[in-house]
């Protein structure tokens, strides 16, 4: 029986670790070749090793950070020269920043945020979109946030960016219309990862949900039979946001 992913090249961002490594695996498992990225390479090696050990082949391994605007610019070429194809972006990785007072966010603190969580996703866009309109069932998913939406103390930074994030990428799935290519956000809602650790370090991590069991909704999004386009995926499972 074949896979549903089998031949297809899917790009996941912030995937050493959390969300993005298990997506990246759980995409793995469904027959797509990964290529995954972060900024530690040791990280990528875990999740590389990580789908290995599950008898899938190994990821492309690409060491990168987001911030480097030059970097992200090139990506979709490199990708063409040595895929020839791109299906599915996975646009995962995030900065917290610090949880500040909005009068207190300090501007290089503010410049990473921007870059990693709005920049980066414009500059995806740009460098990606040729490969996924190419694709016979391309595929666009921007995980993000409800903080996006609503609004809290001292998060002005990591929400601001994220609500400017929802928006480019759903002023760009109504640009490109009802056809091959589906772009859509994920919100997977409070999940036990180093950013969520980082906002709320008192937090018992045991009493949430894991990134092994968001990433097969994520990568639900992926498939080719997949219709939504343009929607927020919100994923709650029962559980109190």
């Amino acid at each position: 029986m074949a896979l549903p992913l089998a031949g297809r090249v899917a790009l996941i961002t912030g995937a050493s670790r959390g969300i993005g490594a298990a997506t990246a695996i759980e995409l793995a498992r469904l027959g797509a070749h990964v290529v995954i990225t972060a900024r530690t390479e040791g990280g990528l090696a875990e999740t590389d090793d990580a789908i290995r050990a599950l008898g899938h082949p190994g990821a492309t391994l690409l060491p990168l950070d987001l911030a480097e605007g030059a970097s992200l610019d090139s990506l979709g070429p490199s990708l063409h020269e040595r895929f020839g194809r791109l299906d599915i972006l996975v646009a995962n990785a995030a900065a917290l920043g610090r949880l500040t007072p909005v009068g207190h966010i300090l501007p290089d603190d503010w410049a990473d945020v921007v870059a990693v969580n709005l920049a980066s996703a414009w500059r995806l866009i740009r460098s990606c979109e040729p490969l996924l309109r190419a694709s016979d069932a391309g595929r666009a998913v921007f995980v993000t946030s409800r903080r996006a939406r609503e609004p809290r103390g001292y998060w002005g930074a990591y929400g601001a960016t994220k609500a400017a994030m929802e928006h480019l990428v759903l002023t760009w799935a109504d640009e490109i219309g009802d056809g091959r290519l589906r772009v859509n956000l994920f919100d997977p809602g409070i999940v036990a990862t180093r950013l969520r650790a980082s906002a709320m370090p008192g937090e018992d991590a045991s009493t949430l949900r894991k990134p092994a069991e968001v990433a097969p909704h994520l990568a639900a999004l992926c498939l080719p039979d997949e219709r939504r386009h343009g929607a927020l995926v919100r994923y709650t499972n029962g559980h109190k946001e």
